[in-house]
């Protein structure tokens, strides 16, 4: 696949699965764009948007920003981008969002090209959460408001129940394909690799 080609990645897996650290790392060596509606999001939380106020309690509370906002969003993010050449990291997490951007990338005339699903045991997902959020005391940054153990906890069920059912519709449509997300960052992206062949 050429550069001048479409190129959708959709990486799936629950809070603290790495799918911002590898989502990253596939877009630099693929010259991909990484959209993280997370990364949006606190980024306005951050400025003190409108947007950012609006959704900053919601994201402390570690439930879902509602659809509309998130695919309005991507709608933006996409717009005039050509070729599409994109990896999605924490979106679609819902039935309605995925057939949202199913219809949105028909429309650009790019459609899903892979679906990772990286997957983890919920106690190491915990665990790398908490780390994270030490991590960043310990260097002086800024913790994520959801690094700690009670909103990994509640962030991992609202995972199970709300975004689950997308891997059936990934699945129903032979795009997602499971990855062991416990090893290196070297070995999971190797088999990241490997199951986009």
């Amino acid at each position: 696949m050429t550069q001048t080609e479409n190129k959708v990645v959709i990486f799936l897996g629950p809070p603290g699965a790495g799918k911002g650290t590898q989502a990253e790392r596939l877009a630099q060596e693929q010259s991909l764009t990484k959209i993280s509606t997370g990364d949006i999001l606190r980024d306005h939380v951050a400025r003190g948007t409108e947007l950012g106020q609006q959704v900053k309690p919601i994201l402390d509370a570690g439930h879902l920003v509602p659809d509309e906002i998130l695919i309005a969003l991507i709608r933006d993010k996409l717009a005039g981008m050509r070729p599409v050449r994109v990896i999605f990291d924490g979106f679609p997490r819902t039935g309605a969002q995925a057939e949202a951007l199913d219809a949105l990338l028909e429309d650009l005339g790019a459609p899903v090209t892979a679906v990772p699903l990286l997957e983890v045991p919920d106690q190491v997902l915990i665990d790398r959460i908490v780390e994270r959020g030490n991590q960043a005391q310990a260097r002086g940054e800024a913790v994520r408001s959801d690094d700690n153990e009670e909103t990994a906890r509640r962030r991992q069920q609202v995972y199970r129940e709300q975004t689950q059912p997308l891997i059936d519709y990934y699945a129903g449509r032979g795009q997602l394909y499971t990855v062991n997300g416990v090893g290196s960052l070297d070995e999971v992206y190797d088999r990241i690799l490997k199951g986009m062949q």
